[in-house]
């Protein structure tokens, strides 16, 4: 009997994931365990194994698209068998298979096409997984330069860091299709290398709009044309409600299209990301006639006016990206944990003594500039091995994931907002080497080059505001990770001597927030009870390891 293929619901909060690759054709005999497709989530990318066996009878979507999760995607079963039943819509597996046979004949039809097929584009890069467009920042090239493999050919961000891209194949320019500034979709033609003469037309993706309609008007005779007539029913509910996918979503908020104008090509109706561009590219002549520039002048009549309303001005700016995915964890980090802050204070007579010490034979010992925060990033990295349910991960509210060396997530205020870079392997590292790896991640993480690989895989992270006069605070922990540790400024404070003499010394307060699912209070005050016995002891606990 054939059985459905459903795009499986990755998280709680998951509702659609792109289909990156099909590993599968229609045809194919797969066996239990093989994988058919690879997809991903906003958070990570997966393989999705078969579960059964028998032959590939139909694909309902291809690479790229986006899926509600729970949808058809495919069926497994006998040769033969009815699967009409089984296509999301009401389409049947045929409709499928004439989907895709009408979209080589726009590239057939027209001449150039043939010698295109020369022609190679240059795409966008995702760098990251929850990257969806980036910001063409500056071309290095222009049409008719000579490029070899490696040459830089423009710089490019995303909303945490600058990358170069640098050509994969040699060839001349023959076209650049977007501008600096632009934001470019990932994944998309921004230009095409060949040789001199090739025609470099069908790989821009602003002219590909018309061939692209033209085969979606052909498939449109079979898939579309229901959905036009009653997008407004499938796109919207009694209500008013639109139905659209987070993505969609976020990139209507991004482009300032109106989801009401956008017809959904998604199940049911829904609205995917591929829609709002649609929807983005149509308007685009309206906007001209913006009423915005009407709304303009009447700016100017407050400044000159001079009146008691400009007492009441604002002005409304939308969240950078990276604000809102801040903003984003931090809720969903209170709402789903059950957080909990110990705070201990110690006597850091011993560590300044050892940093003006370093401070002062720094050239003789040939060390790098070492602060207290790369002590205190020492010191944790030794003592959280003794307490592995504070370098550990949460997963799924049910699961614990312990981590056999401390990966030091290092928050950093950078101009893009709070940045997280990881210090793999901290436990490992000299004290010198802590000062160098950590000063180079923070410093990229500032300038916007940091690679995303070290935004993701620490098992435990410091917050240090002390150096802004922070005497005490609330870290808030980075999910799935168990704990955070604050670390506060400087203090000067009075202790009773042998001779009951008062004595000034200097002393920190380090503020431990914890997931109370994850351990109990004994446990997190047993950590920092240590923690503070290795800070007030530093130059002698050091004597193991190098400096």
């Amino acid at each position: 009997m054939a059985k459905p293929v459903l795009m499986p619901k990755a998280g709680i909060t998951v509702e659609s994931c792109i289909l990156t690759e099909w590993k599968v054709k229609v045809g194919d005999v797969v066996k239990a365990g093989d994988i058919l497709c690879s997809y991903e989530t906003d958070k990570s990318a997966f393989d999705l194994e078969s579960e059964v066996e028998g032959e590939v009878l139909a694909l309902f979507c291809e690479a790229g698209d986006e899926v509600p999760v729970l949808t058809n995607i495919a069926v497994v079963g006998a040769k033969g068998e009815d699967i009409s039943s089984f296509a999301p819509n009401g389409a049947s597996a045929p409709v499928v298979e004439e989907v895709k046979a009408p979209a080589p004949a726009p590239a057939a039809a027209p001449a150039p096409v043939a010698v295109s097929t020369n022609a190679k584009p240059v795409t966008m890069p995702k760098a990251g997984i929850t990257v969806e467009s980036c910001i063409l920042t500056k071309w290095n090239v222009k049409v008719g330069d000579t490029v070899k493999e490696g040459d830089v050919m423009f710089s490019y961000e995303t909303d945490k860091s600058s990358f170069d891209y640098q050509a994969e194949i040699s060839g001349e320019v023959l076209a650049l299709f977007c501008e600096e500034g632009d934001e470019v979709p990932v994944l998309s033609n921004v230009a095409a290398i060949g040789a001199k003469g090739d025609d470099p037309s069908p790989l821009n993706p602003n002219a590909v709009v018309a061939p692209a309609q033209a085969v979606e008007v052909a498939v449109a005779q079979k898939v579309e044309a229901p959905k036009a007539d009653a997008p407004a029913v499938q796109t919207a509910s009694a209500d008013g409600k639109i139905f659209a996918s987070p993505r969609a979503k976020n990139l209507a908020a991004k482009l300032g299209v109106d989801l009401a104008t956008a017809i959904g090509s998604g199940p049911n109706g829904r609205i995917i990301e591929r829609d709002v561009r649609t929807a983005s590219v149509a308007p685009k002549a309206e906007p001209v006639v913006e009423a915005p520039k009407a709304v303009e002048a009447p700016k100017a009549e407050p400044a000159v006016a001079k009146t008691s309303d400009d007492l009441k001005a604002f002005k409304d700016e939308k969240m950078s990206n990276i604000r809102k995915v801040i903003a984003k964890n931090m809720v969903m980090s209170l709402s789903t944990m059950a957080q909990l802050t110990h705070t201990i204070s110690f006597d850091c007579t011993n560590i300044m003594a050892f940093r003006k010490f370093l401070k002062e034979n720094a050239e003789v010992l040939k060390l790098p500039p070492i602060t207290i925060n790369h002590i205190i990033i020492y010191a944790v990295s030794r003592v959280l091995k003794n307490h592995r349910d504070l370098n550990a991960h949460l997963i799924n509210g049910d699961t614990m994931r312990y981590f056999e060396h401390v990966n030091m997530g290092i928050a950093t205020d950078t101009p893009r907002g709070l940045l997280v870079p990881t210090l793999f392997g901290a436990d490992t590292m000299s004290l010198s080497e802590i000062a160098v790896k950590s000063k180079k991640l923070s410093q990229d993480a500032i300038d916007g080059k940091l690679s995303p690989e070290f935004l993701t895989g620490g098992s435990f992270t410091i917050s240090n505001v002390g150096n802004m006069g922070i005497e005490s605070f609330t870290p808030v922990v980075n999910p799935p990770q168990t704990g955070i540790l604050g670390v506060n400024t400087l203090e000067t404070r009075i202790k009773l001597g042998k001779e009951g003499e008062i004595i000034p010394y200097t002393a920190m307060a380090l503020s431990l927030s914890y997931d109370h699912r994850a351990l109990d209070g004994a446990p997190a005050s047993r950590f920092l009870k240590e923690l503070k016995e290795f800070l007030e002891n530093f130059s002698v606990n050091l004597m193991a390891d190098s400096i």
